[in-house]
């Protein structure tokens, strides 16, 4: 029922760069990952959302933000 807590942490960095508009290759550069390990993440992540892309991200905005607080 809390698909944002089945990420890890990793993958929650990553949607929430994805979800600010920013390119695979720059989340890598930021976390200083591979643009592939970012797809890659983008790629485990999006079932876990129920999304298939990055425009359907917004859709899980208030469950990832209500996540913020926890301990990753």
């Amino acid at each position: 029922d809390d698909p944002p807590g089945r990420l890890t942490a990793q993958e929650m960095q990553v949607v929430r760069l994805a979800m600010t508009g920013a390119t695979n290759r720059q989340i890598a550069a930021r976390l200083r990952l591979s643009h592939r390990t970012v797809a890659y993440h983008l790629y485990k992540a999006f079932p876990k959302l129920g999304v298939a892309s990055r425009a359907e991200l917004h859709r899980c905005v208030p469950a990832l933000e209500a996540g913020a607080d926890r301990p990753a």
